[in-house]
C-alpha cells in the first residue's frame, strides 16, 4: 500500500510545483494547474449561457457608464490577450457584480443604487477585472481540486485499516479542508483583488477615495452580515475598509518616492462577490 501511495503523490507533487506562478502587483504565489487555454473557454461557455438565458438591462445610462468606465480600466489592466466584456443584468435588487475568467464582466443592475458616479463604478470593475488578472477563478478550482485529490489520498493512505475509519477521517478532510483553507483563501483573494483593482483605478485616473466612498455606502445599504466572519469568503467591512484605506496610503506614498527607489508590492492581508 505504501508503494501504492508514492506512486500516486510523485506525479501529483511534480504537477502542483510546475504549476506555480504570481499574481500581477501583489506578486503573491499561486497554485494553478488549469491552462488558461481551458480556462477562458470555461469564461466564454458561462458567459454564452447567461447572455442567452438573462435579462440584459434596457437603461441607455447604465449601459453606457459601464462600457465608459469598462473601457478604461481594461486599457489600465495592460492585457491585451483578454477579451473584455462589459455587461449590465437587469436585476435591480441584487447590488453585485461578478467576473467569469478570460474578462467577461457582468454588472447587477442594482448595483447603481451604491455607485452613484464614475469612481464608485470604476472601483467594482476594477475589482471585477483584477479578479480576472490574478486569474483566481482558476486559483480557487485548483484549490477545490487539491482538497479533493487530498481526500483520496487519505482514503488511499487509510485502505488498510477500518472502511469506518476511513470515511469519517475523509469527511473530516472534507470539513476541514473547506472551512479552514478554501474559505479564507477566498477572502485572501478579495483583499487581493481590492489591492490590484485600487492600482488600476489609479492608472485610468480614477479617485481613489471614491473607493472608500463606495465601501462605505455599501455598509449602510447592505443586509446584515453573518455573525462569523470567519466562515464568510467575503471580508468584513471594517476590515476591507481599513486594508483599502492602507492600500491607498501606499500607492500615494510610493508616487513620493524618487525614481529608482524600490517600490513595495501590494500585500494582500488575508465581492463583493465574484
Amino acid at each position: 500500500m505504501r508503494h501504492r501511495l508514492a506512486r500516486l503523490l510523485v506525479p501529483v507533487a511534480l504537477l502542483f510545483v510546475a504549476a506555480c506562478d504570481s499574481a500581477p502587483y501583489t506578486e503573491r504565489r499561486q497554485l494553478i494547474v488549469i491552462p488558461q487555454r481551458q480556462e477562458r473557454a470555461m469564461g466564454e461557455r458561462a458567459a454564452r449561457d447567461i447572455l442567452r438565458t438573462a435579462r440584459l438591462s434596457g437603461n441607455a445610462a447604465q449601459n453606457a457608464a459601464v462600457a465608459r468606465v469598462g473601457r478604461r480600466i481594461a486599457a489600465a489592466s495592460q492585457a491585451p490577450d483578454m477579451d473584455w466584456e462589459f455587461h449590465v443584468l437587469d436585476d435591480d435588487r441584487t447590488a453585485n457584480a461578478f467576473c467569469l475568467p478570460g474578462g467577461k464582466v457582468f454588472v447587477y443592475s442594482g448595483l447603481f443604487a451604491v455607485a452613484r458616479d464614475d469612481d464608485a463604478l470604476a472601483t467594482v470593475l476594477a475589482h471585477e477585472v483584477a479578479h480576472a488578472l490574478a486569474r483566481h477563478g482558476a486559483e480557487r478550482a485548483t484549490l477545490e481540486l487539491g482538497a479533493q485529490l487530498g481526500g483520496a489520498i487519505l482514503q488511499l493512505a487509510m485502505g488498510d485499516e477500518d472502511p469506518r475509519l476511513a470515511a469519517i477521517a475523509a469527511r473530516i478532510w472534507g470539513y476541514g479542508s473547506n472551512l479552514g483553507v478554501v474559505l479564507p483563501y477566498g477572502r485572501k483573494q478579495e483583499y487581493e483583488a481590492d489591492a490590484i483593482g485600487l492600482r488600476l483605478m489609479d492608472k485610468a485616473g480614477y479617485d481613489l477615495e471614491g473607493a472608500v466612498r463606495f465601501w462605505e455606502a455599501m455598509r449602510r445599504a447592505d443586509a446584515p452580515k453573518p455573525l462569523w466572519a470567519f466562515v464568510s469568503t467575503h471580508p468584513a467591512d471594517d476590515s476591507r475598509l481599513e486594508k483599502i484605506r492602507r492600500d491607498i496610503r501606499e500607492i500615494r506614498a510610493a508616487k513620493r518616492r524618487p525614481p529608482g527607489a524600490e517600490l513595495p508590492s501590494a500585500t494582500p492581508s488575508g465581492g463583493l462577490g465574484g
